[in-house]
């Protein structure tokens, strides 16, 4: 599993983890029951605090998308179709809102913009 953290992103660095881990879930280059790395050993990889690693493990926990079971580490969450479209669903609509901004803020009509949504939509 690889992690690329970048200091010139205006996301923290566990922040940063989270994305990553949960794009490798959601398409499926990390499956079901497979380990993560220890909070040490990825800590040490990335040249990082364990405690930001924890943190990024603790919010993955949260939102389900790992189980960590003490003393043997932490594995990949067995997801539900559900789960992994509503999170898709949710970024399509952060991706959307930003969409909706600029062509407000720029004075691009909404057909306009529906439009260019629906060609890149169809074209796929």
């Amino acid at each position: 599993m690889e992690i690329l953290i970048s200091n010139s992103s205006d996301k923290p660095i566990y922040e940063q983890i989270c994305i990553q881990i949960k794009s490798l879930i959601m398409n499926g280059t990390l499956s079901a029951g497979e380990a993560l790395p220890s909070m040490r050993a990825l800590a040490k990889d990335l040249h990082i605090s364990v405690i930001t690693v924890q943190r990024a493990y603790e919010d993955l926990t949260r939102d389900g998308f790992i189980e960590t079971v003490s003393g043997k580490g932490s594995f990949v969450a067995s997801q539900n179709q559900e789960f992994i479209r509503e999170e898709q669903l949710r970024m399509a609509e952060e991706l959307l809102q930003k969409a909706a901004e600029i062509g407000r803020s720029h004075g691009i009509a909404y057909e306009r913009l529906a439009g260019i949504l629906k060609l890149f939509y169809e074209d796929s």
